[in-house]
């Protein structure tokens, strides 16, 4: 068909699709449609956020769907993201469904959709494209009339993205599975050359009929913003950056998102500034999905100032006039910050992007570094594991049963490892396929220092004299770059830099806040008895501990910084300050507790001896209270890391500890229950353990307090 043609009618569709009808395409656009169309090639779109990466592929749907083609297949991985593009789609008259985790009671009508060809766009999750019974039931169909394919945000098909996913890895096999002369589109705002050349490596597998592919149209644009104002706010401490926060959000343009570390700040900083009366909310992982999906429309709607958030909030929210994107402590790399300010100034003239980095950054990249690639010892052990089943598909809980790995690692590394060839996902769970795996240690190994230099990097820009947003371009690989003459090092700083007395206050005294709910365990862990623990089922209430308190998170704003220096693996160990201790005595006047301890009891700790001890001391001083000692250690003691899955957690410290013969004969004794002393807690069955033996010798009850949480 002729490109004039083409051309004409692409410009109708999206004249339709933004509401304008003077509207034309972008540099680059047409390029795209036309390549997909006229074409039916495979394409890379790597262009700045609010380009129009959406309008390509809607136009180049209905053009296919004209020319009798197939729905539209589009990956998305997010679903607010999925909801946006639905959104888009409809408004371009667009038919698009979805079919993700929210919705399985919708997936018989949206299959009968498609049945009846009523569905220009099918939009899924690439972890619902491995999904046993999609893959076997749906997908053969839909791959065998689908007219294009699209996956977007295609940097995290690469692993040396900053938002590498496994389940994107996948889309090798199905992009190899298209039929001749169905397009494919992949598009980015995110992508630096190693990135580019991987994603473009991806789209050009062949097809599975052994037949080549005419190679990949790679359309890159400039990736400049030139709505956003960028600048970078050092400021001394947290209450510094808390007291920026109340002394001029207010201030700031319209309505945004401030971005966190951390699900505490996010959650500390959405109080204080609720506290000081703005209309803000937290937005989380942890954050429940209708309270998410609420509060995307309160800030689309501008009911309110600003979301709080995490990463949870990045790709694909579409809020074209958001006036802003501030940062509380920098993310760990120039591309993943830069995706996230994108979210600003889509659509309007000016939108402004305040970085406030804090200097605990460092300390929560580096707890936070968790390796989206396998560890060979532990890749070794799923394998042989399913391997041993002998072909017997094991479901991830019965596998976490035989694996000292916890569950989120462990799907990780099922993904990585079902990429790699070595397992496969069926009904009913995993096997092993049989085929040889190797653990590619120099590749690992690269992709590992990459990210250490991505770090750098963030720190070259925050301490950058010449032009923000050209050092970010730079760092896209974006050979336009050039100064933008409105960030600080460009035009001047344009952001306040005081802090009112009153607001420096009212941080300092919400970051002094101290007590973290310590949940008892209600049920033993699935596999214990296969590792040689005799329990199962529920914990008898007559052996659990109470709800306990611990001091802070390792990750809070306030305290975490303070208990994070205190148990870096550099610190000696030592007596704890006055300044803990006094903090300690005001989480137990604090406590609420049902019935008060009679006595204080102290775990051993063989990494923190002196810090423990003197804490359960002084709280026993503090509060009249006498102190009984400490727990004694079993055997060889306690075994085992960090990180584990509950079982071998569980395993590790059961029959660890005693209860000595003076404790043992001052428990039956005491009128209340037991404070039970302890340093840094994780997974908690240490504390259960503890207060299993101490009840079974006769105390009343087990308070548990630690100065830590771990998250």
């Amino acid at each position: 068909m002729p490109t004039t043609t083409t051309k004409a009618d692409a410009l109708e569709i999206l004249r339709t699709l933004v509401g304008r009808d003077d509207a034309f395409f972008h540099e680059g656009q047409f390029e795209a449609i036309e390549t997909l169309v006229d074409d039916r090639r495979r394409a890379l779109v790597v262009q700045r956020t609010g380009w129009g990466k959406s309008a390509v592929y809607f136009v180049a749907t209905l053009l296919l769907r004209r020319r009798g083609a197939g729905p539209t297949i589009l990956v998305s991985p997010l679903l607010a993201l999925m909801r946006d593009q639905i959104a888009a789609a409809s408004r371009a008259g667009v038919r698009a469904v979805a079919i993700n985790s929210t919705n399985p009671h919708e997936w018989g009508d949206v299959l009968r959709q498609l049945a009846a060809d009523d569905v220009d766009v099918l939009l899924v999750s690439p972890e619902r494209l491995n999904n046993p019974a999609f893959r076997e039931q749906q997908l053969p169909a839909l791959v065998s009339r689908v007219g294009m394919l699209v996956v977007d945000e295609a940097h995290c098909i690469s692993d040396w993205g900053h938002d590498f996913r496994p389940d994107y890895r996948r889309l090798r096999e199905l992009i190899a599975r298209m039929p001749e002369g169905v397009p494919v589109l992949a598009t980015t705002a995110t992508a630096n050359s190693r990135v580019v050349q991987d994603v473009a490596e991806q789209l050009d597998t062949p097809r599975s009929d052994g037949d080549g592919v005419a190679g990949v149209v790679t359309i890159r644009g400039p990736l400049a913003r030139t709505s956003l104002r960028l600048g970078v706010l050092r400021l001394p401490d947290a209450s510094g950056r808390l007291g920026w926060l109340l002394s001029h959000l207010a201030e700031l343009p319209g309505s945004g998102i401030i971005y966190t570390l951390t699900v505490a700040a996010a959650e500390d900083t959405a109080r204080l500034l609720r506290e000081a009366g703005h209309e803000v909310r937290a937005y989380t992982g942890q954050t429940d999905p209708g309270e998410r999906e609420e509060s995307e429309r309160l800030l689309k709607d501008n009911q309110v100032k600003a979301l709080i958030a995490t990463s949870a909030l990045g790709m694909g929210f579409d809020k074209p006039d958001l006036g802003f994107v501030l940062h509380l402590g920098a993310p760990s790399s120039p591309v993943a910050y830069y995706q996230q300010v994108g979210r600003a100034g889509r659509a309007t003239a000016n939108a402004d992007v305040l970085l406030l980095p804090g200097s605990e950054d460092e300390a929560i990249w580096q707890y936070f570094a968790t390796a989206s690639m396998p560890d060979q010892a532990r890749a070794e052990t799923v394998i042989g594991a399913l391997v041993a089943a002998g072909g017997t598909p094991m479901s991830t809980p019965a596998l976490e049963a035989r694996v000292n790995i916890r569950r989120t690692p462990l799907e990780l590394l099922l993904k990585v490892l079902d990429v790699d060839g070595a397992v496969k996902r069926v009904q009913g769970g995993w096997v092993a396929t049989g085929e040889p795996w190797t653990y590619d240690r120099d590749r690992y190994a690269r992709i590992a220092a990459e990210r250490v230099a991505e770090q750098q990097h963030m720190i070259d820009y925050e301490q950058t004299s010449g032009c923000r947003m050209e050092f970010l371009q730079r760092t896209l690989d974006d050979d336009t770059a050039s100064p933008c003459g409105r960030c600080d090092n460009c035009a001047g700083i344009w952001y306040p830099a005081s802090v009112g007395s009153a607001a420096a206050a009212a941080a300092a005294s919400s970051l002094d806040r101290v007590g973290v709910v310590i949940e008892p365990r209600a049920q033993w862990p699935t596999g214990a008895d296969r590792l040689g623990v005799p329990v199962r089922g529920k914990i008898s209430p007559d052996e659990r501990m109470l709800e306990g308190r611990a001091l802070a998170r390792l990750t809070d704003l306030g305290w975490g910084g303070t208990l994070r220096a205190v148990f870096s693996p550099t610190n000696v160990d030592a007596p704890a300050s006055p300044q803990l201790i006094a903090a300690c005595i005001r989480v137990l006047g604090q406590w609420g507790w049902r019935e008060r301890p009679a006595a204080v009891v102290s775990m051993p700790s063989r990494a923190h001896p002196l810090l423990v001890e003197s804490v359960a001391e002084a709280l026993a001083v503090a509060g009249r209270l006498p102190y009984l000692g400490v727990l004694d250690l079993a055997g060889t003691g306690p075994k085992g890391e960090p990180g584990g899955n509950s079982a071998y957690r569980l395993s590790s410290v059961w029959g660890a500890f005693a209860v000595g013969p003076e404790l043992a004969s001052a428990l039956p004794s005491l009128t209340g229950p037991v404070l039970l002393v302890d340093d840094l807690i994780d997974s908690r069955w240490t504390l259960t353990v503890a207060a299993r033996m101490l009840r079974q010798r006769g105390a009343r009850g087990v308070l548990p307090f630690a100065l830590a949480l771990r998250g």
